[in-house]
């Protein structure tokens, strides 16, 4: 019996040193969005560990959503998930 390997890496490498796998990201049935999970996908996707198509998948998410999550880290950092601030940084 042979035992087929994954093509997509089973973890990566951020530029802070850490080491990120499919073991740090939230649960599938996740619903409740908070910063902290929402960087989490972002941060996978960003750095290989998924895909995009894989994410939204998963997570039942639009490309559109996560493509928010991605230009809010990309401009304003991870302050920019937090549901209180979305209206701060939408003005900018």
């Amino acid at each position: 019996m042979y035992l087929r390997r994954k093509q997509e890496p089973a973890f990566v490498f951020l530029p802070d040193g850490r080491v990120m796998t499919r073991a740090d990201l939230p649960p599938p049935e996740t619903r409740r969005w908070v910063a902290s999970r929402k960087a989490a996908v972002v941060r996978a996707v960003r750095h290989g560990l998924i895909t995009r198509d894989e994410a939204c998948r998963i997570w039942s998410l639009s490309p559109e959503e996560l493509e928010t999550w991605e230009t809010a880290v990309e401009r304003h950092g991870v302050e920019a998930l937090k549901a209180t601030s979305v209206q701060k940084f939408r003005q900018l």
